[in-house]
């Protein structure tokens, strides 16, 4: 019996992205059409559904998208040259290359060639800084995701305890700055942390980020707690073959006061909050970046 409330990301996701539709007809009003450009290299199953979902979630959202896919053997060379021109192109507000990248890239390379101002995903140096700063121009869409999911759920953040299973560049650091930001006290847990336990058995708010099926027990969080489940694992077949997150969601919903599920969960609203920088990334471009959300 689940005693948890669950944080639904579909459904939020829904009321966001009608909001986002409704600020993209605008600038079409105005004159501007907002547009992300896609880069796919090789043929990774899980990349291409991702890519296939950002594609998709434009086109509902009323975001024009580019879509380059290239061969995975292809040089460097011609995906830098197509960033380039990308950057150039007054028309396109926002640039994703989809990770991971064949061994013949240098991804940190990849992703410092795209313009800070298109950098949608938030992962060049100079919006890392500016997030660190405290004055984000594109805060990477997971963590904004969970954010907006914590927002949305009035979960209290002013000094609650944090706790982040997790240290990526992706999620684990930036999800550190915004809760940091909004006045919790912050934990960053990872692969060295002595007695994880002891941590996550702290935390008002926890989340997991770590890619491992499960790792997270009942037993770990505090009663009460908000637990943020960032994973998605594919069980083995002989485990059924399911996706499942990083969170031991059945032991887990005992004890939390709110979770989210995966699948349904954070997914949905990253995306979302990719074609939310893209519409921010255009609004900028005419100098109405709205004020608040």
């Amino acid at each position: 019996m689940t005693s948890a409330t669950l944080i639904d990301g579909n459904a939020l996701s829904t009321t966001v992205r009608e909001k986002l539709a409704e600020r993209a007809a605008a600038l079409k009003v105005r004159g501007v059409t907002p547009c992300l450009a896609v880069i796919l290299v090789g043929e990774d199953p899980a990349s291409a559904v991702y890519v296939r979902n950002k594609v998709n979630g434009c086109e509902k959202a009323g975001i024009r998208s580019l879509k380059d896919v290239y061969p995975v053997d292809v040089d460097p060379s011609v995906v830098f040259a197509r960033i380039t021109a990308l950057n150039a192109d007054p028309s396109v507000h926002g640039i994703l290359v989809q990770l991971p990248l064949p061994k013949q890239f240098d991804s940190a390379a990849v992703l410092e060639a795209i313009a800070p101002d298109k950098d949608v995903d938030g992962f060049h140096a100079e919006n890392v800084g500016a997030l660190v700063q405290g004055a984000p121009r594109f805060i990477p869409c997971t963590p904004y995701g969970v954010m907006e999911m914590l927002k949305a759920s009035k979960v209290p953040l002013k000094g609650a305890e944090a706790v982040i299973v997790g240290r990526s560049n992706i999620v684990g650091k930036p999800m550190a700055m915004l809760l940091l930001g909004a006045g919790c006290t912050v934990t960053v847990c990872h692969s060295q942390t002595h007695d994880l336990k002891f941590h996550t058995r702290r935390a008002d708010i926890l989340v997991a980020a770590v890619g491992k099926p499960k790792m997270i027990t009942g037993d770990m969080i505090k009663p009460g707690a908000t637990v943020i489940d960032v994973g998605i694992n594919r069980l083995p077949a002989e485990q059924g073959g399911k996706l499942c997150g990083d969170v031991d969601f059945e032991s887990a919903s005992k004890v939390a006061s709110l979770i989210t599920p995966v699948p349904g969960g954070v997914g949905p609203m990253t995306i979302t909050m990719l074609l939310a920088n893209t519409i921010e990334s255009a609004e900028r471009s005419l100098n109405i970046l709205r004020q608040g959300n």
